[in-house]
């Protein structure tokens, strides 16, 4: 079991942007800048948050399970058992880290296609993974007035 840990820890830590840093029971976690990506404790149980509505796509299509402490949230629980366990995981963490690289990647959407056919993700999956590309598009085409620079009131006509 360890080695399969050591092997997800050695691949997420790969990946540009990706920190991997001491987590509580037992865990390594994983962080895209300062958010969490997830973590997985020694014992090969990986989990990961992700927005509720991700959450009930990835039980459904049986690619995750409830997390056991918290499972009215977005955690998702995946155990490690065996080698293609480890990239189910992979794939698992690929997903959580790509709806953070969308929010800063130059081209968002080029990012969000080239991923969603190498994961080879639902359609569903991907049209909720797209939002995350839309939100960064919108902010950044919604008019700010000279008195509102930050765009919290509404834009002048």
């Amino acid at each position: 079991m360890a080695s399969r840990v050591k092997r997800l820890e050695a691949e997420v830590a790969s990946w540009p942007e990706v920190l991997v840093v001491p987590h509580q029971f037992a865990a390594r976690e994983f962080r895209f800048h300062k958010a969490e990506i997830g973590h997985v404790h020694l014992w090969g149980d990986v989990d990961i948050p992700f927005p509720r509505a991700v959450h009930d796509v990835l039980l459904a299509e049986g690619r995750a399970q409830r997390h056991r402490w918290l499972p009215d949230s977005g955690w998702i629980t995946y155990h490690i058992n065996n080698d293609a366990d480890l990239e189910g995981a992979v794939w698992l963490m690929r997903l959580s880290r790509l709806r953070y690289a969308l929010k800063t990647a130059a081209d968002a959407e080029r990012l969000l296609e080239e991923e969603a056919a190498r994961l080879k993700l639902s359609p569903e999956l991907t049209a909720l993974v797209a939002q995350f590309v839309r939100r960064k598009r919108d902010a950044m085409e919604k008019p700010r007035s000279f008195c509102d620079p930050c765009g919290t009131a509404e834009a002048m006509p």
